[in-house]
Order: C-alpha cells, then structure tokens, then sequence
C-alpha cells in the first residue's frame, strides 16, 4: 500500500536526522560519483520540468519537479515538486511525498553536511554564529533552520533586493547594496546564498578567512551566485565533481576564467569520511546543485519514521 506524507510530515523528520541520514549514506558507502543518473531538464513553454532518480540500499525514487519563474508575479510557488519511493526489490511505489518539502529539508542538510566539523569548530570558539543570508525563502529560512539545529547561531541578517519587513527567523532584513550588507559579511562566520540571482551576489572579497559559503540557488552553468574572487581563495566542496563541471555555474564560470582548478575541488564524501580536510585558513564554499541520492535518502528517513521501521532495507 502507497502512503502518503504531507509537508508537514516531510518537515517532521528534521534537520538533525536529515544531515544523519546524508552523513550515514555517504559513510555507508554511497558513491555520488557511481552511476548516477543525471538530472533531466525539460524545456518548457512557461519555464523548466526537472526528473531526479536514484536507486540506493534497496530504495528506488523520482522526483518530479517544475519551475516557474512568472508564478511569484501570481502569488503562487516557483517550485513545486511531487516525489514517488519504491521498493527497489519489487518496485513497487511505496510512499509518495511532497516534493517541495523534501527539497526544502534536504537541500540545507546537504549543506551542513559537508560543514557540520566547521561549524561546531566556529561555534565553539565564539559561542554564537553570525549569518548572512542571500534570499528570504524557503531555503534561506532552511538553512538558518540547520545550523541552528547543529549549533548555537548569535545573529542572523537576511538580505534581498529591496529588503523589507523582518522575517521571523532574522534578526534584520537590510535591502542589498546597503552599506550595513557589507559590514554584515565582514562580521559572519556563515553566508548563505539562496536566491535566483544569475550574478554574484556578493563580493568575495569581504569574507573573512575563517568563514563558511554554502552556495545554493542554482543548478544551471551559466548562472552563479559567488565570484571568482572566492571561488580562487577558498576550499570548494562539491557533492559531485562531475555533476559540479556539469551544472554549477559557481565551479564551471570559476574555471573557465582561471581561478579555479578543477583538481582542486573537495567532495562531500572525501570530507564525510575523513580523506580530505579542509584548511581553517581559508574561506570554505560548499556549492550544491541538488542530487537525486540527497533526495532519496532523506524520503526513505523519513517515511520510515512515518511507518516505525528503522534500518537499511536489502
């Protein structure tokens, strides 16, 4: 029997057990580079229909996805997502869930994932994080959801085009290009880029050696958030280096122009487990462009904690 799990479900796992569940594949063996499948991008007249499977530990899924870039003008979703498991060795549909709220929980897990050493290790040295964020949606608010779940956060600055009204889970929300965004970025030990922006949205330059990027409002080449200016003084972690050269415009217009090698780039599996480390005196950026193992293992956690049945199905 398929079963259903509602938004509220979904956002019911968490962010803890979502960054475990992340951490314990990648730990357990999971290889983003093996095989996967990669995402497919459908053309369409009013925007983008994304497909995103993976087979893993006896779960099979797909996420299918649209994006819409005239539905905020309507008051509706740019993103809406519907997201089928299955049982691998029968493959039978087993639960389906909201797309949306998956991708909101395990886009900013995927993100502490990577730096979750990091963090704790800033954490403790002073006490309470300051963040920056690029982006007052969903994600904005996902990642701030995160961190806080992992660590102690001191102050949180959101930041968009226009500014505006003090989202609930800020503490202010200054317009960009203000001179207070930039001071905000000198001062952070966080900066989370979570916006639809097709250029930089901040200049690299500002951040501070210790500080952590974690880069995640595209998935498409020819679009970045973060300048070369960064990209070429800092760690770079990817989730893939072959999904990154593929589709994250922060990695592939940061080599085309020479500041940044490809060999250089960290993924989140040598970091996960222990074969790579990343230097403290150096800015970390963690860019994602979403995968369809991150969204698989965080469905299966979460409609086995819907259904009551812990461990590894075979």
């Amino acid at each position: 029997m398929t079963v259903t799990l509602d938004a509220a479900e979904v956002a019911a796992l968490g962010p803890v057990a979502a960054v475990a569940a992340v951490r314990d594949a990648l730990a357990g063996g999971l290889d983003p580079d093996g095989g996967g499948v990669p995402r497919t991008v459908v053309p369409l007249a009013h925007g983008q229909g994304l497909l995103m499977s993976a087979e893993y530990g006896g779960w099979y899924g797909v996420k299918v996805a649209t994006v819409a870039p005239g539905n905020p003008a309507r008051g509706l979703r740019r993103i809406n997502a519907t997201y089928l498991l299955h049982d691998s060795a029968t493959l039978t549909p087993v639960a389906l869930l909201d797309g949306v709220a998956l991708t909101a929980l395990r886009t900013p897990a995927v993100s502490v994932a990577a730096c979750l050493e990091r963090l704790r290790a800033l954490a403790a040295r002073y006490g309470g994080l300051r963040l920056v964020v690029f982006g007052a949606g969903p994600q904005g608010e996902g990642h701030v959801a995160a961190v806080r779940a992992h660590v102690p956060v001191a102050d949180v600055t959101v930041v968009t085009r226009r500014g505006g009204a003090v989202p609930g889970w800020a503490d202010r929300h200054p317009a960009a290009g203000d001179r207070a965004v930039a001071a905000a970025v000198r001062r952070a030990q966080v900066v989370v880029t979570a916006t639809s922006a097709r250029e930089p949205v901040l200049d690299g330059r500002l951040l501070s050696d210790e500080a952590v990027v974690l880069a995640v409002g595209s998935h498409e080449p020819d679009v970045r958030e973060v300048d070369g200016a960064l990209t070429g003084r800092a760690t770079v972690v990817v989730e893939s280096r072959e999904t990154a050269l593929r589709e994250a415009g922060d990695v592939v217009l940061a080599v085309r122009e020479g500041a940044l090698a490809p060999d250089l780039l960290v993924t989140l599996a040598d970091l996960v487990e222990g074969g790579a480390v990343a230097p403290a005196d150096r800015p970390l950026v963690v860019k994602t462009c979403g995968m369809g193992w991150q969204d698989l293992v965080v469905a299966v956690a979460a409609h086995r904690r819907k259904e009551g049945t812990p461990g590894e199905r075979r």
